[in-house]
């Protein structure tokens, strides 16, 4: 190759430089989010932060919860009245080894206001390894065992002990990536429209002619609900029983 045309492929590389790509980290950060598939409450709390918001709620009792950032999310049941209504055979926060992140735990239960176990028995109630479905609402056992929640792959590292570790946590202000499955799959349990246990629970007391409060109409259902952050109200049973 001649000088000359040494030359002019300089000059042309001079005048146009090749292009520095972006880092691939940032193409996703930019480019991958779909707004009109992404929900607000996802983009909103892409990391772990906590928010100084508390919830409101409906003034009768058991009266629908708001969260101001997720307004679709309306459990009627506060985490501590899940715990002193009895739930979880006293199981829930006993000291466990996670699969998941392949540590153990103990005492989580302490991060949470210490009333919510006022006149609870913490080791009968909270931490017991022994199952107690008498100490529950409705006598019975509900829900699925920690192993078959892991593999099931139901939960997630940031909570090993599951939902309603979830729910204690978004209550006090918690946010997070994994709020969005942890309340749809809420929607789908016990909510107005999605929720198939609790319209199961209200067709079952429509077709044996019994009250909205009848226990002896599908304890264990009822069981399930209140540990999900439900109890069915008359309201609520009258509203669906009005729109079937």
């Amino acid at each position: 190759m001649n000088q000359s045309k040494k030359n002019k492929m300089l000059k042309s590389k001079a005048l146009n430089p090749k292009k520095t790509s972006t880092p691939t980290t940032q193409i996703k950060l930019k480019n991958t989010s779909n707004p009109k598939k992404t929900s607000k409450l996802k983009k909103q709390y892409n990391t772990i932060t906590y928010i100084n918001i508390k919830p409101t709620r409906e003034s009768h009792k058991y009266g629908k919860l708001s969260f101001k950032d997720c307004p679709e999310f309306t459990p009627n049941l506060t985490p501590k009245e899940i715990l002193q209504m009895g739930s979880f055979g006293g199981t829930y926060f006993r000291p466990l080894y996670s699969t998941i992140t392949h540590k153990n735990y103990e005492n989580v239960h302490t991060e949470f206001p210490n009333n919510w176990y006022k006149n609870l028995d913490i080791t009968k109630y909270l931490t017991s390894n022994v199952c107690y479905p008498k100490i529950n609402t409705y006598k019975v056992s509900a829900g699925s065992s920690l192993k078959a929640w892991e593999d099931s792959n139901w939960i997630r590292a940031q909570d090993p002990y599951g939902w309603f570790q979830w729910y204690c946590r978004f209550y006090v202000g918690r946010r997070s990536p994994d709020d969005e499955r942890q309340i749809s799959r809420w929607l789908n349990y016990a909510s107005e429209k999605r929720g198939r246990f609790r319209r199961n629970l209200i067709t079952k007391c429509i077709k044996q002619n019994k009250t909205y409060d009848d226990i002896s109409v599908s304890p264990v259902i009822r069981q399930g609900l209140q540990q999900w952050g439900y109890i069915l109200t008359l309201s609520d049973f009258n509203l669906s029983k009005k729109n079937m």
